[in-house]
């Protein structure tokens, strides 16, 4: 259960940390209503996340049947498909900082809290990059073994809280931490960051299949 609950925080920090255009938003929605508005909004990018956890995961038990005789080579395919998604990451940030794009104009009429967790869901679930991900993850880390379903239970809800706590620090952090993690140099860094730790689980993946 310990391996489940590090897995699933890394997944949940790796796809939760690099500061884009939701987390730019979510931080500017924060300054412009109220702490509880911001929070439903990252608790809606939070839930989202964790939802795609959860399906990747499902998904992965319910063909652990069928991909046993190929898991080795579902292992080297997912670590390169994570390894693509970290370069492709990096490079993204790296050019996104050498040209910054003027950020969006803010809404005329502010949501509400109920309204901001459904649209900052909406807008995650629609994240083609979120769901590649888990996926990856999933099947490139699946075992002989048969995984246990509260082993299942505890990775979605430690990828759904790792994603809820830095949503909530986005959030919450205030105006001066706004101003750090979504200026070029912060968005750079924490994009930076996340690349490393998922070409890191990519590397991990192939060393675990012998």
């Amino acid at each position: 259960m310990t391996a489940a609950l590090v897995a699933g925080l890394v997944a949940g920090y790796g796809i939760a940390m690099p500061v884009g255009a939701v987390g730019t938003y979510l931080v500017s929605l924060t300054a412009r209503t109220s702490l509880r508005t911001g929070a439903c909004a990252a608790l809606g990018v939070a839930t989202a996340d964790g939802l795609y956890a959860l399906v990747a995961t499902a998904g992965g038990s319910a063909l652990a049947a069928a991909l046993q005789p190929v898991l080795v080579p579902l292992r080297w395919a997912a670590a390169l498909v994570l390894a693509a998604l970290a370069v492709h990451g990096g490079v993204r940030a790296v050019r996104r900082y050498r040209s910054p794009v003027t950020a969006a104009t803010a809404d005329a009429v502010p949501p509400g809290p109920a309204r901001a967790y459904l649209g900052l869901l909406g807008v995650t679930l629609l994240n083609p990059t979120t769901v590649v991900y888990f996926a990856a993850l999933v099947v490139g880390s699946r075992t002989a073994e048969t995984v246990r379903l509260l082993d299942q239970g505890v990775f979605v809800l430690a990828a759904f809280a790792a994603s809820a706590s830095w949503q909530l620090l986005l959030a919450g952090g205030g105006a001066l931490l706004g101003r750090a993690l979504t200026g070029r140099r912060g968005r750079l860094v924490t994009a930076l960051v996340s690349c490393a730790v998922v070409a890191a689980l990519a590397i991990r993946m192939p060393a675990d299949a012998w």
